[in-house]
């Protein structure tokens, strides 16, 4: 009892001391703040021939689709994610711990179903489904683009470092779109967030309170 208290004291520590300076709202497509728990395709700022929505897909001896991927789509939206803090705050805004998680999972999957760095052969982490070995402990925030074009990085930061990186694109030998955790700016990913619809989003999601727990 005694060591699982001063653990929950150590991650108490350690989110608010990277709580943001500033609170600068995250705002979707339509110009409306985002809510925390709320379900959002992430979209590319541009849309050219770069890809287009976040999904999930099977991908190198995966039986199971745990890999986050961008679609090669550029029109595609890609699947509803939800964005969600631990913290009891209704919308999100830049530097607050996150959580990314699909609202639909494939059902081999575990559920509730996170995304994951995970260590592995290259020096960028693979961001995966949770349910991998060697993953990293740690969040993810939001940081706007400081260009007029708009759009957000979306930052993942291992609770053993000081030094956040970038989720950005890499290509595998079958051409697949991973998701990685990045040091290089210039391969950070530009998105958007576009709220789905409730017509579109209201069969099979899961409640938005299972996905609210925080997975570090």
């Amino acid at each position: 009892m005694k060591f699982t208290t001063l653990f929950s004291l150590f991650l108490l520590c350690a989110f608010t001391s990277n709580l943001p300076s500033t609170t600068a709202d995250v705002v979707d497509t339509d110009g409306k703040l985002v809510e925390n728990g709320g379900i959002y395709f992430l979209r590319p700022v541009i849309i050219t021939g770069n890809g287009g929505g976040v999904e999930f897909a099977a991908t190198g001896n995966e039986t199971c689709p745990l890999s986050v991927i961008q679609n090669p789509d550029p029109f595609s939206n890609g699947q509803p994610v939800q964005i969600s803090s631990p913290f009891r705050i209704r919308y999100i805004y830049e530097g607050l711990i996150l959580n990314f998680g699909f609202a639909v999972v494939p059902p081999c999957a575990p559920t509730p179903s996170f995304w994951i760095p995970v260590k592995g052969e290259e020096e960028e982490l693979s961001v995966k489904l949770n349910g991998y070995g060697n993953a990293v402990r740690g969040w993810f925030k939001i940081k706007s683009v400081p260009y007029d074009i708009g759009g957000y990085n979306l930052l993942f930061c291992p609770l053993d470092s000081s030094s956040c990186g970038y989720v950005g694109i890499q290509f595998d030998a079958a051409r697949n779109r991973h998701l990685v955790v990045t040091q290089n700016a210039d391969s950070a990913l530009w998105v958007r967030f576009q709220r789905v619809s409730p017509s579109s989003s209201a069969t099979d999601l899961h409640e938005p309170s299972l996905l609210l727990k925080s997975h570090v």
